[in-house]
């Protein structure tokens, strides 16, 4: 039996595997990747490699084995995620793998913006197949802001669409740590987790944090979201992903990202990383 993580050579996939590597053998450890090349450094270190892609069922027919425990890192490809987790599941389920984690998104099928609908519909083909289950639904991400700390810095402003609705991130590696958690532990089958940070925030508080480590005076600038959608198509982003960012910030503004469970810190044994030590590292 081994432990399968797809898209391991994506940002959150390195960190699965890294924490992986920190429970179990590497021989227990095999990641599924399109491009073997990428993982040349996990096979250096004994980690079975399986080369398939979500767009190809025939490759992915032998990326898993009977009483495997996969993690599906939901694809990036807005649009055809459903048919490419579909693809992966079947695979899965011909496999007979003994447990299926996925990383979805936080409050499920009550989640009701856009970029939310596609973690539905797997969730639903995932119960519909059978296959024990693990839910992951993973809330914002810190580095989804932090990332961006360039241009911030740059422009003076954080520019957005939400208002004073309030944010409970956490740190990618924080969600990591909760994924390498249910594959080698027991008692998470058929177990829904609503993952996120313990302390929520504004975008006012966040800017006033980095104008606290940045000693740049930075202002938190709310626009309409029809201006916002203009401002990021203007920056170069695809007007499809720019409607989605936008449908996000309504959705941040309606508080549906604002829930602190508390299931991610259970999980992990330890406090999720504040936003303010990634506003640090990001700014280091």
């Amino acid at each position: 039996m081994s432990i399968v993580v797809t898209a391991a050579t994506g940002a959150l996939g390195r960190l699965v595997v890294e924490e992986l590597l920190e429970r179990v053998p590497a021989d227990r450890v095999a990641v599924v990747v399109r491009n073997e090349e990428k993982a040349a450094d996990l096979a250096a270190r004994g980690v079975d490699v399986r080369v398939a892609d979500y767009d190809d069922p025939a490759a992915l027919a032998a990326a898993f084995r009977a009483g495997d425990r996969v993690l599906l890192i939901s694809g990036n490809e807005i649009g055809r995620r459903v048919a490419q987790h579909t693809a992966v599941l079947g695979a899965a389920q011909a496999a007979g793998v003994a447990q299926l984690a996925y990383t979805g998104i936080r409050g499920g099928p009550e989640a009701d913006f856009d970029l939310a609908a596609e973690h539905t519909a797997t969730e639903q083909a995932i119960l519909d197949s059978g296959i024990p289950y693990t839910f992951l639904r993973n809330g914002w991400y810190h580095e989804n802001y932090t990332r961006n700390l360039p241009t911030v810095l740059g422009h003076g402003a954080v520019v957005a669409s939400s208002g004073e609705g309030r944010v409970a991130s956490a740190a990618r590696a924080d969600y990591a740590a909760a994924a390498a958690v249910v594959l080698t532990t027991e008692g998470h089958l058929n177990r829904v987790y609503e993952l996120s940070g313990d302390t929520a925030w504004s975008l006012t508080e966040y800017t006033a944090e980095v104008s606290a480590q940045s000693g740049k005076e930075i202002a938190y600038t709310e626009v309409p979201a029809d201006e916002h959608l203009s401002i990021l198509t203007g920056a170069g982003v695809p007007e499809d992903f720019a409607a989605i960012l936008v449908d996000v910030d309504a959705a941040i503004a309606r508080g549906r990202l604002a829930h602190t469970s508390g299931d991610l810190s259970r999980l992990i044994g330890r406090p999720t990383t504040p936003v303010a030590e990634a506003i640090g590292a990001a700014l280091a």
